[in-house]
């Protein structure tokens, strides 16, 4: 398994969970040719696609996506806030499970600005536990035996407090987003102890300094610390091995 960054900011955040037999799209929020070219245009191994919530930097390919013939799983409040209908919208419930190909997907409650937006617990034999985490002011659970970790770190408070966004923006972004500071106490709070890779996404491009964050990510673990860039492939395993 692999994982490919597609992109990962405030232009658009989608990820694809792949092998040789199946494709599990993270997040709708980039043109669909551009999810068609990562997938060498096979779009026929997508099993599905998961989707945290309706602004358009994570839902703007959702219409596209269904026409494809691809389910959009997500909450019923963040498909009421798309855009378009299609039979291929298909509601979930927090904290139950389903099944999407060979990943069994847990969704749960998140922070953020709105309807119900979701983060995503995502186990697959050959990943083990995946934990998807992105636009929440912070999470309010911890979770046994992950094994890889996909986590927005968006902005350092430091930076934030120090640059020239006005009280507004800066108050959103402080509602909505999860810190550097914060994600550092949600990891401290889960064990890490069979964690293979961190991989930190949707850092804002003013409030965010790519190497301060992943050295101090990587004091609190010995796996592998990746920031997201566009066009990345990770391997994407249970283990290191």
């Amino acid at each position: 398994m692999v994982l490919k960054i597609i992109n990962s900011n405030s232009a658009g955040n989608c990820y694809i969970l792949e092998n040789n037999k199946e494709a599990l799209i993270i997040e709708g929020g980039v043109k669909f040719p551009l999810v068609k070219q990562t997938l060498n245009f096979n779009i026929s191994k997508v099993v599905g696609c998961i989707v945290s919530h309706e602004h358009g930097d994570h839902a703007k390919a959702v219409e596209h996506i269904a026409a494809a013939g691809i389910n959009v799983y997500a909450s019923a409040g963040t498909i009421s806030g798309f855009e378009c209908k299609s039979h291929r919208f298909k509601p979930v419930p927090a904290n139950k499970v389903f099944r999407v190909g060979s990943f069994e997907v847990t969704p749960f409650n998140i922070m953020h600005d709105t309807n119900e937006p979701f983060g995503f617990l995502i186990n697959h034999e050959e990943t083990g536990k995946v934990l998807f985490l992105t636009d929440t002011k912070y999470c309010k659970y911890t979770f046994d035996g992950l094994n890889n970790i996909i986590i927005e770190a968006n902005y350092s408070e430091e930076i934030l407090n120090s640059g020239g966004y006005g009280e507004w923006l800066k108050t959103r972004v402080i509602n909505s987003h999860m810190s550097l500071e914060t994600c550092k106490g949600f990891l401290r709070a889960n064990d890490l102890s069979q964690v293979n890779n961190i991989v930190l996404i949707h850092l804002s491009d003013s409030n965010s300094d790519e190497r301060l964050f992943s050295d101090q990510i990587q004091e609190l673990s010995c796996c592998n610390i990746t920031v997201a860039y566009k066009n990345q492939v990770i391997p994407f395993l249970k283990t290191p091995f």
